[in-house]
């Protein structure tokens, strides 16, 4: 799949381990850019909904139409899929579910 970022903060912390755990911290940076390379390596939005541990799902209410997937403990990712066949990403945002 191709993935793209909706910022430019998102791409730079895909692209830069150091700036991932500046952002994020340590073990949700790690997730973070691992969750990606998935995403890219799969051919399909349905491969990504099978692989385990993802706990891949789609979002209702005012984000229908995007997905989420399980980071850590309370963080996920979030994206929306795009294109003809469904090929591309665009990674939303890093989210804290169920903020305090």
């Amino acid at each position: 799949m191709i993935v793209n970022f909706k910022t430019k903060k998102l791409e730079k912390c895909y692209c830069q381990n150091n700036q991932a755990k500046r952002f994020f911290g340590d073990q949700i940076a790690r997730k973070y850019i691992q969750r990606i390379n998935l995403i890219k390596a799969a051919k399909s939005l349905d491969e990504i909904m099978l692989l385990p541990g993802l706990q891949c799902h789609s979002l209702k209410g005012n984000r229908q139409g995007q997905y989420a997937i399980k980071l850590t403990g309370f963080y996920r990712l979030i994206f929306t899929v795009k294109g003809d066949n469904l090929n591309i990403v665009l990674i939303e945002e890093v989210s804290k579910h169920y903020d305090d």
